[in-house]
């Protein structure tokens, strides 16, 4: 049977509630502080009583009994925690509590009680609980832990700019469901994320004109610009899963994996705009001026590209044209494929023994030519990172050796870097064309050249195959 099959979730206010905590080891500690968090009056009882209960009493938390537990101490309660850490007395003491009807909780022993405390996430005042219904406490500590990792304490600030307003926005919009849209619109865009950036201030001012467009009938929306990484979920920024998960419309690039996609707000709009050489599904221009639309149409858009948007990834040429129609806009970084890449094919880019600077280039320019800073490409002592290179990864050898790049000069193409998929093959200028050849190699591919290169064969950790990820083409 599930453990929470017959229990009802919900918060009770314990403000000034007589609470009786039976036991003074650690156990009883941590229930006791929950309750003084809480605001009950508590009274802890037992022949012997952890250091940390008696600084409590001191500092007027609490009162301590220090005796055996008496049938008389339920008088006058309203909730009873059983933590002696005797399950025989435990159960006793929950008995007769029930018998009086009085909530009790019986630690490490979820059954025998009629209430349970479950892991708490505060940031009053919002709360989140979470149980396992007494089947795996450390579980719930685990999942606790994750899911505060997800919300900052700054969403405390969240909650309570929804409290000052709700009167004022419920007055100015009375349909409940354009309510919770307009609440949703807010809290998860603009507004939202000035208050856990710290600008209260700015928050209200931007709120406040919001409820006036709404009125006037202008409400507009935003345009998130957010890095989805070189394919791995888990290297999505904090930031960035958030504000995927509050969109309208989602813009996205061939680079960006299933399961960073799984990540979106599932009833969002999905337009597919990737690119390949000479293939584009949308045109540049066209995806800039949707942009701007959907934004002025009021939606909240989101422009999820693959790894970092300032990074060879045309974020700059969007934001330039949101900029010019007055669209605002938020950028979020994503880890580049060239961070990310080089970190799963067990490549430092800088080493202090191989190279003491990196150069990121692209492997083809807005004409399709590959027309680079050959001399700067070869100096010694540098790494250098080529994106988009395979098409035109003879020529860009052929090129480096005539600059004066060594034919020996250790060099590494990384397909599909990060996912299940990834590939990578080292060589050096001389034979890696060749190599090239005789692989089956998929795009997106990095090129990575220098003599960090070298350093793969110690320094590789990442086995392919684990990963469900696939890249969306």
């Amino acid at each position: 049977m599930n453990a929470n099959q017959h229990r009802f979730a919900m918060f009770v206010d314990v403000h000034d509630a007589p609470a009786l905590v039976v036991g003074g080891g650690p156990v009883a500690l941590r229930k006791t502080r929950r309750l003084i968090d809480a605001g009950a009056k508590v009274t802890v009882v037992a022949p012997q009583i952890h250091d940390e209960l008696v600084k409590l009493q001191q500092a007027g938390a609490l009162r301590i009994e220090a005796r055996a537990f008496d049938n008389n101490d339920l008088s006058g309660v309203s909730i009873v925690i059983a933590a002696t850490g005797d399950v025989g007395v435990n159960r006793d003491i929950a008995t007769l509590a029930k018998a009086n009807g009085v909530q009790v909780n019986v630690a490490n022993d979820p059954s025998a009680g009629n209430f349970i405390m479950p892991s708490l996430i505060d940031r009053s005042p919002l709360l989140i609980a979470i149980s396992s219904g007494g089947a795996s406490p450390v579980l719930s500590r685990l999942l606790t832990a994750r899911i505060e990792a997800f919300i900052p304490k700054s969403f405390a600030r969240l909650a309570n700019l929804a409290g000052q307003y709700r009167a004022q926005i419920k007055a100015s919009v009375s349909d409940w469901r354009e309510r919770r849209r307009f609440w949703e619109q807010q809290l998860g865009g603009r507004v939202g994320e000035m208050v856990l950036q710290g600008r209260t201030t700015e928050a209200e001012t931007a709120l406040e004109e919001a409820i006036k467009q709404y009125q006037a009938n202008e409400v507009t929306g935003e345009v998130y610009l957010v890095g989805a990484g070189p394919g791995e979920p888990d290297l999505l920024s904090f930031r960035a899963l958030r504000l995927m998960q509050h969109v309208d419309v989602v813009y996205y690039d061939r680079l960006v994996s299933d399961a960073v996609m799984a990540l979106v707000k599932p009833d969002a709009e999905r337009i597919y705009v990737g690119k390949k050489r000479s293939d584009h599904a949308m045109p540049q221009g066209t995806i800039n001026d949707q942009l701007v639309a959907q934004a002025k149409a009021g939606k909240r858009v989101l422009r999820l590209k693959g790894g970092d948007p300032f990074i060879f990834g045309r974020g700059g040429e969007e934001i330039e044209q949101l900029a010019e129609h007055g669209v605002a806009f938020q950028v979020v970084p994503g880890v580049t494929a060239a961070a990310g890449c080089a970190s799963y094919a067990g490549i430092p880019l800088t080493h202090r023994d191989h190279s003491q600077a990196c150069l990121f280039v692209t492997g083809h320019l807005k004409n399709n030519t590959v027309d680079l800073n050959w001399h700067a490409l070869v100096q010694p002592q540098q790494t250098v990172v080529i994106y988009m290179g395979l098409v035109g990864l003879a020529h860009i050898v052929a090129k480096l050796q005539e600059h004066g790049m060594a034919s020996d000069k250790p060099i590494a193409l990384i397909s599909r870097g990060t996912t299940a998929q990834q590939h990578v093959i080292t060589g050096t200028l001389d034979t890696i064309v060749d190599q090239v050849k005789n692989n089956e190699v998929k795009a997106p591919t990095l090129t990575i050249i220098g003599d960090v290169v070298t350093l793969r064969e110690k320094l590789n950790w990442f086995e392919p195959g684990d990963s469900q990820i696939k890249l969306i083409d």
